[in-house]
């Protein structure tokens, strides 16, 4: 086995404790599976339960979904990933059966959410009943995510602020990758808001109406995620808007000055190309004062199109 690879198992009682294994009067059993999927389908395969349960549970990919199945369900939960130096969107999976006397979940990589939930469990505050448990390991997960959406608003904000000051390349850099944040998280959390609603609405009797308070509690805070990443979203389009209109004002500015420029010498440039051709009867081409009336003439018409660039505020 390989250490990253474990699994453990916990008796609560109806007053919320953690008890021996082997105790008599017990409310379910929590059994947790950590480990890549070859290993949690061969513990998976040591509980009894049904082969298409242990396909969903060890399946490679996962989305968020609720799925009935008989007197239990198969639920499939996203977490932030929040491990050090990992991109937060990586969201990680928790995959869970849950009925009346038992709830088995299975993890791939560690999440910090189900580790609050052991240590309530732990310190003898677990939840009395296994809708109460995923209502309350569901509310961890939101817990986890709700500071990540925050530091992108943040985000987003330093960077509208800093707006005018910023250079263009890099706050597009920036407002793309707070977008991409945004959508990648909203595509996971969207559909788990959808999978504790259908969990709430099957009408499992072991779900007792605290719990479903509780659930719908998760539903509702993952909603308002769900609604703050849209507007994130949007704020980014928003800003990006703005950044293609200043950059396309720059461009405008910028074309505007070279056609100014051409337009100044076009007539200056047509007359010096006329008296430069190597034919005869040019003027003033035999006389000694030629080249300063010619300069004269260049001078005059240069004063003349500024007057006239002036007149029409070209600049």
């Amino acid at each position: 086995m390989r250490p990253d690879n474990h699994s453990f198992s916990h008796l609560v009682s109806r007053t919320g404790k953690a008890v021996a294994d082997g105790a008599d009067d017990y409310a379910y059993r929590w059994t947790h599976v950590q480990g890549d999927v070859d290993y949690a389908a061969q513990e998976l395969a040591q509980l009894s339960l049904d082969p298409v349960v242990v396909a969903a549970l060890s399946a490679t990919e996962t989305r968020p979904r609720c799925t009935p199945h008989g007197d239990g369900a198969v639920v499939i939960l996203r977490g932030v990933n929040l491990i050090e130096g990992a991109d937060p969107e990586d969201m990680i999976s928790l995959r869970v059966w849950i009925e009346q006397s038992r709830i088995i979940s299975v993890g791939i990589r560690p999440l910090g959410a189900l580790d609050d939930v052991v240590s309530a469990v732990a310190s003898d505050r677990a939840p009395v009943t296994t809708g109460a448990m995923l209502a309350s390991i569901a509310l961890r997960l939101v817990d986890r995510a709700e500071p990540v959406i925050a530091d992108l608003n943040e985000e987003l904000d330093q960077v509208e602020d800093a707006l005018k000051d910023s250079d263009i390349a890099h706050t597009r850099a920036a407002v793309s990758e707070t977008r991409r944040m945004a959508i990648a998280l909203r595509r996971h959390l969207f559909p788990q808001r959808d999978a504790l609603t259908t969990l709430e609405v099957e009408g499992f009797d072991w779900i007792p109406t605290l719990a479903s308070a509780h659930l719908r509690e998760a539903v509702d805070r993952l909603t308002r995620l769900c609604e703050e990443l849209d507007m994130i979203r949007e704020r980014c389009q928003v800003v990006q808007d703005h950044l293609l209109d200043v950059r396309s004002e720059a461009m405008n500015q910028q074309m505007l000055v070279l056609t100014v420029v051409a337009a100044f010498f076009l007539p200056l440039s047509f007359l010096t190309g006329l008296l430069g051709i190597n034919v005869g009867g040019v003027p003033l081409a035999q006389s000694p004062h030629g080249f300063w009336i010619i300069c004269g003439v260049i001078a005059i018409i240069g004063v003349l199109e500024y007057l006239l660039f002036r007149k029409f505020k070209l600049f």
